[in-house]
């Protein structure tokens, strides 16, 4: 059933919701382009554009993310991996990302992306990590990157990708993930390999309870994750006899949600903004924030994600302003930075009601 797009929010909202500091931890680069920039950079490679402007790409992105199909949502990434296979096209889409970030009000970010994918363009894994961190640390944003790695591609592969963020780990990298699709894949078949690097000291957040079950999560959990993304269907647990159990178990380990609203409407993992399962997980006490997971694919921003939750989903700015306190807490970026970043989302005053 194709996604319904929810109606532009009130000038006022918007302009209100990019005031409000943000937090930006879950965000794929290779997802993230400004139109522009990738018409730009697939004309350099000579790759054939689906659209000749800005504006018929954004419709073109636009019709895939209200297919209602996750086939036709990730039908993109192909075209923005192959608009990004060069050093300078990497550089300059993680400056581009962090600007676009700092300048809707993100106070933080993490980004994230899988570098082997370029591999098979030309670039190691190496040459694109580099490249990505030298743009990141050319915007005034403070940031750091994710290494991914897509959890249905062979298992040496997987490991190098681990690998490739335990070099960088310290020199711009913070973290570890698994993506890509999730139901069929599941985390376990990585077991021996999360556990070396949770015990060289590499942070994991999994993607997990996407496109699968709740149980997911908390298997991510008990492998090693601190940071789930999205997580959206341990809504299914509410209610549920175990549920006092299920929101023990996340407390004790200190785990955060990264919830994408938008994209999860997309993707089918929720039905609409306004019955979306961020709401009722967090009036149920699970820790969680919210992200754009796509920019480009989701036809959205940080602050355009807050804009709706409070016109949607009934949440409120002191709400969003305790998501965005949480979202700091549990970055993986040096402790001083997530101090400073959090300082600064409480010392804004949302508006009374």
């Amino acid at each position: 059933m194709p996604a319904q797009e929810p109606p532009a929010p009130e000038p006022a909202v918007r302009a209100l919701a990019q005031q409000m500091p943000k937090v930006l931890l879950h965000e794929h680069l290779d997802g993230g382009l400004r139109e522009a920039t990738l018409l730009e950079l697939l004309d350099e490679r000579g790759i054939a554009a689906p659209a000749a402007d800005a504006a018929g790409m954004a419709d073109w992105f636009d019709a895939r993310a209200h297919a209602g199909s996750l086939e036709q949502y990730l039908r993109g990434f192909a075209l923005t991996v192959a608009a990004m296979a060069s050093p300078a096209a990497l550089a300059r889409v993680a400056f581009e990302a962090a600007e676009d970030a700092r300048l809707d009000g993100c106070v933080l970010a993490e980004f994230r992306i899988a570098p082997l994918l370029f591999e098979p363009l030309g670039l190691d894994g190496d040459t694109a990590v580099d490249a990505l961190l030298r743009g990141l640390a050319r915007s005034a944003l403070p940031s750091g990157l994710i290494v991914c790695a897509m959890r249905h591609h062979p298992p040496d592969e997987v490991r190098r990708s681990a690998e490739l963020a335990l070099r960088w780990l310290g020199r711009g990298v913070v973290a570890f993930d698994l993506a890509g699709p999730e139901a069929g894949w599941p985390a376990t078949r990585h077991t021996a390999l999360l556990r070396q690097l949770r015990d060289a000291g590499l942070p994991l957040t999994l993607h997990a309870g996407e496109a699968d079950a709740a149980e997911r999560v908390l298997e991510a959990v008990r492998l090693g994750a601190r940071r789930i993304g999205h997580g959206v269907h341990l809504v299914d647990r509410l209610g549920a006899p175990d549920w006092a159990t299920t929101l023990d178990e996340l407390r004790a380990h200190d785990v955060h949600l990264e919830v994408c609203p938008s994209s999860n409407v997309h993707t089918g993992a929720a039905r609409s903004l306004a019955t979306h399962p961020i709401a009722a997980l967090w009036r149920a006490g699970v820790s969680l924030s919210f992200h754009t997971d796509n920019r480009l694919m989701s036809r959205t921003c940080p602050s355009l994600e807050a804009a709706w939750l409070v016109e949607q989903a009934g949440l409120g700015w002191v709400d969003l302003a305790a998501m965005g306190e949480q979202a700091a807490r549990h970055s993986f970026l040096p402790p001083d930075m997530c101090a400073a970043a959090a300082a600064r989302v409480r010392a804004w005053s949302p508006p009374p009601g």
